[in-house]
């Protein structure tokens, strides 16, 4: 008998359709369940995994797809845990460490032995503590509007975002985003997406503390929102320089946190690609 794609599938397959027309789909063996990856670039180019925001999905890189992939192998990642096409199932998903065999794993199975990690939000957050976790494997780190990293939410935020968690619904997440994005405004497909991978049942995001990100080494770049409603920028852009002065700390003018990375996309293409370079 056959089932009826969800509305999540459906607004999935939409946003996918966006992608470059060469993009591979691969499903990575990993201990927690196979990982869908979307992938685009010269097979001969230098890995650059991309780690989305929660309920974002990896599909959120389309508008960064064509110009990363012009250089490098881009890995656009499906959370485990989190709403996609990522299956959960094997061992149990529990905490940080897990998140960090995970990687291991997925990068084992794309076949490099390092790559340039890339991370937005919650994705930043993982990408920092891996990048702690095995630094031999990230030759650079970037760090896009990243939560829980150098600074907690604001209260505000979490206040606004609290009925998307509790008790969600489509129209409930659209006003949510509308309040945050204001005129930024992003992809009409990828918000349908995003309101609906709230209701999507059993996903379990792991959260933890804030990294060390003292003891990082590689290169950093920190990209921020300006106008951001998840913490003050120029705050988080104070204590990301302490932090780490050797790092790349800039403000995308303009931005907001969830308008990240498909609005605007050039100056952040333009940003990341002198990054790794």
């Amino acid at each position: 008998m056959s089932v009826s794609p969800s509305a999540f599938d459906l607004a999935y397959d939409e946003l996918r359709a966006r992608w470059p027309e060469s993009t591979e789909e691969h499903d990575i063996a990993t201990s927690y369940g196979p990982t869908r990856v979307h992938v685009y670039g010269p097979a001969d180019g230098r890995p650059l995994v991309l780690l989305p925001g929660g309920m974002a999905t990896g599909l959120v890189w389309f508008a960064n797809a064509t110009a990363l992939g012009r250089r490098y192998r881009v890995h656009a990642v499906d959370l485990v845990g989190d709403a996609g096409r990522t299956e959960r199932r094997g061992t149990p998903l529990r905490n940080a460490d897990d998140l960090n065999t995970w990687l291991d794993a997925l990068l084992d199975g794309i076949g490099a032995a390092d790559v340039h990690l890339c991370g937005h939000s919650y994705g930043a957050w993982i990408a920092a503590g891996y990048a702690l976790h095995a630094p031999e494997r990230v030759a650079r780190l970037a760090l896009i509007d990243p939560t829980q990293v150098f600074s907690g939410f604001r209260p505000g935020y979490l206040l606004r975002a609290l009925p998307t968690l509790v008790r969600p619904t489509e129209d409930r997440v659209r006003s949510f985003l509308a309040w945050e994005t204001g005129p930024a405004r992003p992809d009409p497909a990828w918000q349908r997406l995003y309101a609906l991978a709230h209701t999507v049942p059993d996903r379990k995001l792991i959260t933890g503390g804030r990294p060390r990100v003292a003891d990082l080494r590689m290169p950093v770049l920190v990209l921020l929102a300006e106008h951001s409603r998840t913490h003050r920028t120029h705050r988080v852009a104070e204590r990301a320089r302490r932090a780490l002065p050797q790092a790349e700390v800039a403000v995308l003018p303009g931005a907001t946190h969830h308008s990240l990375p498909l609005t605007t996309p050039e100056q952040l293409n333009d940003r990341l690609a002198d990054f790794l370079d």
